[in-house]
């Protein structure tokens, strides 16, 4: 394993779908340890999570299901077949239901109960087609219509962006929607090699919002899943990047010192 890159904004490696859930997981939880001490007593910053059965089909790669079905192979040639089967069967994958759960951050005011903010980081399922997007659309619109701010952060290069009218085309983005203030709404867009934006968090009105650092929280759920350990950073990323940023991320590692 090599040392992780400094990075001028994203880190392209933490997009891969069988690492991403413990990002996601860390950037939820970094936030509620960050927000509350800014934010109480007058609010809390809770965990919640949405829980729902979803088709596993993609996701294996096609080698790794291939492989699985070499290994299997010889048992099964081996076993008392008649003597009359002789078709040699092809690979194939069937869907597999599992249970997904994707946790979101509540911010509440202590007084009322009333839920003034919801903050998601949307993960690999809420942008491609399929139950997690359904789920993700229906939950996001509930929140539009209501008189909660949504927070939606998108880090994740691949898939179907959450729909928006206007603006520019970008890697990732930033979408605060302030109750009072819709449809109007503030996005920050950014692309691989830019700065990850800081932004503020809406509460009510006359109340100090709290700056969100999200390159520091990244940072923290790195270092406490100590998710180095599981990339291997001499190889390109997962999903790979556009023929754009694979020659950006060359020139940048060159220059950086840093062997691909």
């Amino acid at each position: 394993m090599a040392n992780r890159p400094n990075f001028p904004g994203m880190n392209p490696y933490l997009e891969h779908p069988a690492l991403w859930p413990e990002i996601h997981y860390g950037l939820i939880s970094g936030l509620m340890r960050t927000l509350n001490p800014q934010i109480t007593p007058k609010y809390r910053a809770a965990v919640d999570k949405r829980v729902y059965q979803d088709a596993l089909l993609v996701g294996i790669p096609d080698n790794v299901v291939l492989e699985r079905w070499r290994s299997a192979t010889p048992s099964l040639s081996q076993a008392s077949l008649p003597t009359a089967v002789v078709s040699q069967p092809e690979p194939v994958v069937v869907p597999m239901l599992e249970e997904v759960r994707e946790y979101f951050l509540e911010i509440r005011d202590l007084l009322s109960q009333r839920v003034i903010a919801v903050v998601e980081v949307l993960s690999p399922k809420n942008k491609k087609p399929g139950e997690g997007r359904q789920q993700y659309l229906h939950k996001r619109q509930q929140v539009l219509n209501s008189q909660t701010h949504l927070v939606e952060i998108d880090l994740l290069r691949v898939g179907e962006p959450m729909p928006v009218a206007g603006g520019s085309q970008a890697d990732y983005q930033i979408l605060i929607s302030r109750a009072p203030l819709r449809p109007a709404a503030e996005r920050y867009a950014f692309n691989l090699p830019d700065p990850i934006p800081t932004f503020p968090l809406p509460l009510q009105p006359g109340d100090a919002e709290p700056v969100i650092n999200l390159a520091e929280l990244i940072t923290q759920a790195c270092d406490e899943a100590a998710i180095d350990l599981a990339i291997d950073y001499g190889r390109s990323p997962d999903p790979p990047l556009s023929p754009k940023e694979s020659r950006w991320f060359n020139q940048w590692l060159s220059a950086n010192g840093q062997n691909q």
